[in-house]
């Protein structure tokens, strides 16, 4: 099955709703350890003041009703509002993730205990997806290569597979054979260990909704946005390149380094131009999606058409 073009989406008139944590999120974090309440806490006060930090976009958050009511999850359905009417039966807590493979301590980790020593930061990326729409969100979580050095990996480690949870009682889009499941994806180990490579437990100061990838995505900013895989329970370490599943399912248009670039069309659009969510106009694509100056030093070298 291909992924279809976008509807439009209309522009609302809606006031980006409060960045302090509600009821939900609090019990939600009560049991992480205080360093992560703290952190939480902080990325509230610093997306309600404005705060900008490192890596952060100076462009305004897409309003988040729209950010949470739009989105690519098939686990739950192929048209974009499937995922925010369906998630409510993704069950998140308990949750617990596998890290093995070319690491030296292998280990199945709660994720309360895999969060639990590390500082959550507070970033605002654009996400792009392959069917030219694009957010701006602002995210909470830990870089990628934070967690993944606790696990001391080997020096056979090039690649980084990840794995979606695969359970079709709670994920009914998994009933049907749309895709391979579970959903694959995989990054090179320099790619997984760049500091703009997130680990998200949140957006806009809550924890992440069941339908943007609960309770643990990735956030590969200068990459489309199908290689964010959602709802991770397993990172696993490979000496050879992973399968991923839309690279699998459609070789010819979707490609395992899927790096934005303006320049190589999907077969049936361009790539040209991107429409923002809640927006009518479209805007130029940017290289890396605006990430060139931090990334494109990754690939120098590579011909980026035929390594797309």
């Amino acid at each position: 099955m291909r992924i279809r073009r976008p509807d439009d989406i209309p522009a609302r008139e809606i006031t980006e709703p409060g960045l302090a944590l509600g009821r939900r999120e609090l019990l939600g974090r009560a049991a992480l350890a205080a360093g992560c309440l703290v952190a939480g806490s902080r990325a509230a006060t610093a997306g309600a003041a404005g705060a900008r930090g490192t890596f952060d976009t100076d462009e305004a958050p897409t309003p988040f009703e729209d950010a949470s009511r739009y989105n690519n999850f098939y686990e739950f359905g192929t048209d974009k509002s499937d995922p925010a009417r369906r998630a409510g039966s993704l069950r998140t807590h308990p949750w617990s993730v596998r890290i093995d493979g070319e690491v030296a301590r292998p280990a199945t980790v709660a994720l309360e205990d895999l969060l639990r020593p590390h500082t959550l930061e507070d970033r605002i990326y654009r996400l792009r997806c392959v069917e030219a729409w694009s957010m701006v969100i602002p995210w909470r979580g830990l870089p990628l290569a934070d967690l993944l050095k606790r696990f001391e990996p080997t020096s056979r480690a090039r690649y980084v597979a990840f794995e979606t949870l695969l359970d079709p009682e709670q994920m009914p889009g998994q009933r049907r054979a749309i895709l391979d499941w579970p959903y694959a994806e995989g990054l090179r180990i320099d790619e997984a260990m760049h500091p703009l490579t997130l680990l998200a437990t949140g957006m806009y100061g809550r924890d992440l909704p069941n339908q943007n990838g609960a309770p643990l995505r990735l956030v590969v900013p200068w990459k489309y946005g199908f290689k964010s895989i959602k709802s991770i329970v397993r990172i696993r370490l490979t000496a050879e390149q992973p399968p991923t599943s839309w690279n699998r399912q459609a070789p010819g248009e979707y490609g395992f380094y899927a790096n934005v670039n303006p320049d190589v069309d999907h077969p049936r659009w361009s790539q040209k131009r991107e429409r923002r969510i809640g927006e009518f106009r479209k805007r130029p694509t940017l290289p890396f999606n605006g990430y060139a100056e931090q990334v494109a030093g990754l690939y120098r070298g590579m011909d980026l058409r035929k390594f797309y």
